[in-house]
């Protein structure tokens, strides 16, 4: 098989490194030619994940026509909000039988699409086949083979039990969902929730908040996905519960990071300087605040990161607000 990876950040990186391990014809399309030199040359990719060596088997181009040509297989890794741009600006090179399979966490703002949503809209007169790949995984810890467990949302049955075969090694286990939109949302909100938490845990305020913030922000992913049409049991899983709870408590959470540098003081132009990798949390907030306004979906602790991110809220202000609501039914 001819896997193509788009993006040469950590993730798009440890999924190429773990395809060309089982064998396959592995391409990574990347923009930058230095880099595409150092994972050649180097078997490194030392910006994003230094010190790990990588699979001989993967190549790195930065020609998208050289990349697609016989792509059966085309994973995307890059920021969400950059999937439409990306997907149009290889439109013209991909073959209308290409698997599409999308590894980026997110909800576009300006559509307030998901990213299956927007490769429905970009790639509508291909028919395109796709799927979403999410769940609880750090790159480095993917690249060092320690076990790992994933979903693939896909709504053909048969091409995610097809796809969980390809993604599956001995330390890389593939599950299936039919439910595309309840993957893709656990994978998107995690991200807004695990600010809060790194917010929690750099102001002190210990374990009780922030498993207090773990649990009332799965009852928050759950609300909106329900609403959207996803299916509630999909967020008790590794898309969502499972992501959850890895992004809330691993420091190589990038958003995570964001929140710990916010609860010392630091503004969001500071944070994006230290941080080289991209936090998608950051923007998700405001797409998903958005969504949650539209719909009418009460998400508390989401309204409260976009004070803190945009409307200059200071941290304990916010968590004070949070803890003041009004009392009410747990399930309400």
């Amino acid at each position: 098989m001819h896997i193509t990876i788009m993006g040469g950040g950590s993730w798009g990186t440890a999924l190429a490194h773990l395809l060309a391990g089982k064998g396959y014809t592995t391409t990574m399309l990347v923009r930058d030619p230095e880099l595409a030199r150092a994972i050649a040359k180097q078997r490194e990719n030392a910006r994003y994940l230094p010190g790990l060596t990588l699979s001989k088997g993967i190549r790195a181009e930065t020609d998208p026509e050289t990349s697609l040509r016989d792509a059966e297989l085309l994973i995307g890794a890059v920021p969400c909000q950059n999937w439409r741009e990306a997907l149009r600006g290889i439109r013209p090179f991909l073959r209308p039988e290409t698997i599409i399979v999308c590894a980026s966490k997110g909800v576009e703002i300006s559509g307030l699409s998901t990213m299956g949503a927007i490769v429905q809209e970009e790639l509508m007169d291909l028919n395109p086949r796709y799927a979403v790949l999410s769940g609880p995984s750090f790159a480095a810890e993917v690249v060092r083979d320690l076990p790992t467990a994933v979903v693939l949302g896909c709504a053909d049955a048969d091409l995610g039990m097809r796809l969980r075969e390809i993604f599956t090694t001995p330390a890389f286990r593939a599950y299936s969902s039919r439910d595309v939109l309840g993957v893709e949302l656990g994978g998107a909100v995690k991200n807004v929730i695990a600010i809060a938490a790194g917010i929690s845990d750099g102001l002190g305020f210990g374990h009780n908040t922030r498993a207090a913030l773990i649990t009332r922000g799965l009852a928050e992913i759950t609300r909106l996905g329900v609403a959207l049409g996803a299916e509630a049991s999909t967020f008790m899983g590794l898309s969502g519960l499972g992501d959850l709870v890895l992004t809330c408590n691993g420091d190589l959470s990038r958003n995570r990071q964001v929140g710990l540098r916010l609860a010392q003081g630091k503004d969001l132009e500071t944070i994006s300087r230290e941080m080289f990798m991209v936090a998608e949390g950051v923007k998700t907030t405001t797409a998903i605040k958005a969504l949650a306004d539209k719909l009418d979906v009460s998400m508390p602790i989401t309204q409260t990161m976009h004070q803190v991110l945009y409307d200059g809220l200071e941290p304990r202000a916010g968590v004070r607000a949070l803890m003041s609501r009004e009392l009410k039914d747990e399930r309400a």
